[in-house]
C-alpha cells in the first residue's frame, strides 16, 4: 500500500523552507543585510542562509508575484523586530489558503485526486 503524504508534511518539507528562502533573499537583496544578520533574524545558521541564497535548498515552490509581495511585506515586519515564528506561521496560513501547497502535494503524491479539496472544506 502506498503511503499518503499529508498536507502538513508538504508544509514542513516544502512550504516553510520556501518561505525562509524568500525571506532571506528579500532581506539580503532588498534591505542590504548580510548573511550573518539574516541568520540572526531568522534563527538559523549562516550556512542555511547561504544555501537558500545559492538555491541549494527550497527550490520546489515558486511563489506568484502576489505571494512574493506578501512575503516581502513580512520581511519588513521582521526588520521591525516582529517574532519570526509568528511571521512564518502567518505566512503559512495565507499561503495554505492560496493553494500553493496543493500543486506541490499533487506532484509529490500521485494518489491525490485532481479535485482534492481536503484543505479547503
Amino acid at each position: 500500500m502506498q503511503k499518503t503524504t499529508m498536507p502538513q508534511e508538504i508544509e514542513v518539507w516544502y512550504l516553510i523552507p520556501a518561505i525562509r528562502k524568500e525571506l532571506a533573499r528579500t532581506l539580503v537583496s532588498d534591505h542590504g543585510l548580510n548573511q550573518k544578520k539574516v541568520s540572526e533574524i531568522l534563527g538559523m545558521t549562516e550556512a542555511a542562509v547561504s544555501q537558500y541564497l545559492n538555491k541549494k535548498r527550497a527550490s520546489r515552490i515558486k511563489f506568484s508575484k502576489k505571494e512574493s509581495e506578501i512575503i516581502k511585506k513580512s520581511a519588513e515586519k521582521l526588520l521591525e523586530k516582529k517574532n519570526v515564528t509568528r511571521v512564518i506561521y502567518d505566512l503559512c496560513k495565507i499561503l495554505r489558503d492560496s493553494k500553493t501547497i496543493c500543486t506541490v502535494h499533487k506532484s509529490r503524491d500521485k494518489s491525490i485526486p485532481r479535485n482534492c479539496d481536503v484543505c479547503f472544506e
